[in-house]
């Protein structure tokens, strides 16, 4: 049925708007996604699946990453001042920017402060009148600390805005780029709430991204097309199809017989296959990425750290490196990659040994072992293409030491709740760094203020920890905040809240005839300036 849906919109698609085109898939990209979105609002999620399909497509932000970096460039603000002290940014806006015209909306004016003030205002504020219209909570806004940054946001003029911090900051800039800091359309809410209709603002999305949205259907596909007022002018792509592929032999096999563009999280073996293929080739590149068990160290015996350690001995990276990855990734032992300035590379990894192991327990007073619980997801990742193969894995390595596993797989949405919730004993996770900035691993997985928010999953909090990466954040200096989440490291490793277990290469696969498509350092899929082989721009008529 999902099938017969996504031609069901192509057809559509051929009918309304391209009666005179011979090859209606010559303008029509389809990406097979991994998952549904758990919302269209970025702000709401920390989710890869929910930011391809929110704020890659639909939004922009005041300043962005340049592509295929990690560089920050003008976006939605033309440029920027910083005082001396590092606590004042002023951005001036684009005065020529509009939003998206929907079925529920047409927008009377072009951005301007007003959206800036109500996008931030609304996560920060907990009296905002939209900042409870979600369950879902404002995470990655939280777990990053910038309710305590941000002292105050000043709409100087209706296209300069002043952002005032209580401490200097030095990934200010790049936490702006990040996805939920996109910005959404003020009078759009102003309208909703004059409707009573306040709950669709995050289902029925109005941003100033170079793709609006169609329509969505659940699990199915969802559609976009071209932003005709774009601010960079608009995509030479004019209809964009993910095509919910949840299942990653499926997705590769609809990829060879031409039926999707696009192939996310492509499985190990779907590399080397793809070859055989005219209708596939494989783009790679270095991810900023760890996959890791974390150990819920709230929970008996994860609190007790030799206990961790213990587990973090008796785990076989490089079977878990060949077996999983199949030799496409490398063996983690810090919380960063190897490819970020600030990797600590003098620390010195668990070498593999049941036999210490063993020992470890012993002192812990679990000779005899105990029983524990893996939690896994049962969506694929970049950064770990197949959770349940890697958790029997670990239940074999721990076997062998005494401890009983259990394993147990949840959909991805239930999964990331249950986690965030403190809900698991154990679970396998993962992370793609979104800035470039050692930070972004640091303060939302393993910082105090991250077990409030759940996505420090581990819920260890360690004041030395703590107070190091804060103290990094306040540097300007990268020699000295080097220094300091280079010491960060060594208190993680002996403390061990997680096994750090692989970094893994990215990959996607693509038709040939998709051209401009580039892998971003910090994970995702932008369709931005992508176009098709023999597209041309059309007028919607």
């Amino acid at each position: 049925m999902r099938f017969l849906n996504i031609i069901v919109v192509i057809s559509l698609i051929s009918a309304c708007q391209y009666q005179k085109k011979a090859n209606v898939r010559d303008d029509v990209l389809v990406y097979c996604s991994e998952g549904s979105p758990q919302t269209f609002n970025p702000q709401l999620s920390t989710s890869g699946t929910t930011f391809d399909a929110s704020s890659r497509t639909l939004y922009n932000r005041l300043v962005e990453f340049k592509p295929g970096s990690t560089l920050i460039e003008p976006a939605l603000a033309t440029h920027w001042t910083i005082s001396a002290d590092g606590k004042e940014y002023i951005f001036d806006l684009r005065t020529d920017v509009k939003f998206h015209t929907t079925a529920n909306f047409k927008p009377t004016r072009p951005f301007n402060a007003d959206d800036v003030l109500f996008s931030f205002e609304r996560q920060w504020q907990k009296d905002h009148p939209f900042h409870n219209t979600s369950k879902l909570g404002y995470r990655y806004f939280e777990s990053m600390g910038m309710g305590g940054l941000i002292e105050s946001i000043e709409k100087i003029s209706s296209h300069k805005i002043k952002f005032r911090l209580s401490r200097a900051e030095s990934p200010f800039l790049a936490s702006l780029a990040m996805d939920f800091a996109s910005i959404l359309s003020a009078e759009y809410a102003q309208q909703l709430a004059q409707q009573n209709k306040v709950e669709i603002i995050d289902s029925k999305p109005v941003g100033t991204g170079p793709f609006q949205l169609v329509r969505y259907q659940p699990d199915a596909y969802i559609r976009y097309k071209a932003h005709p007022d774009y601010w960079q002018g608009k995509q030479r792509l004019n209809n964009l199809v993910f095509a919910i592929t949840p299942d990653p032999s499926l997705r590769f096999a609809r990829l060879v017989a031409g039926e999707c563009d696009v192939m996310a999280n492509p499985l190990p073996v779907h590399i080397t296959s793809a070859e055989q293929f005219q209708s596939a080739r494989v783009i790679s590149e270095a991810g900023l990425n760890i996959a890791y068990l974390s150990m819920n160290t709230t929970k008996p015996p994860f609190n007790n750290h030799l206990v961790r350690h213990a587990i973090n001995h008796a785990i076989n990276k490089n079977s878990i490196i060949n077996a999983v990855y199949q030799k496409t990734a490398t063996e983690a032992k810090n919380p960063i990659p190897p490819n970020m300035w600030a990797y600590n590379k003098s620390i010195k990894d668990f070498e593999f040994s049941p036999e210490k192991a063993r020992k470890l327990l012993s002192e812990a007073g679990y000779a005899n072992g105990f029983n524990m619980t893996i939690s896994t997801m049962s969506a694929q990742r970049a950064y770990n293409p197949n959770a349940k193969k890697m958790a029997e894995l670990i239940q074999q390595n721990l076997r062998d030491i005494g401890i009983n596993v259990d394993i147990e797989t949840y959909e991805y949405g239930a999964f990331l709740y249950k986690v965030r919730k403190g809900e698991h004993h154990s679970a396998l996770l993962g992370w793609t760094g979104d800035n470039g900035d050692p930070d972004n691993f640091f303060t939302p997985l393993l910082s105090c203020a991250g077990t409030m928010t759940g996505t420090n999953s581990s819920f260890w909090c360690d004041p030395q920890f703590n107070q190091l990466i804060h103290q990094a954040r306040s540097q300007t200096r990268v020699k000295s905040r080097t220094q300091l989440y280079q010491q960060a490291q060594r208190v993680f490793k002996q403390a061990s809240p997680w096994v750090p277990i692989a970094h893994a290469t990215q990959h996607l696969i693509i038709n040939p005839r998709v051209k401009n498509f580039a892998i971003i350092p910090t994970g995702g899929v932008y369709f931005k300036d992508v176009y098709l082989e023999n597209s041309e721009v059309l007028n919607d008529e």
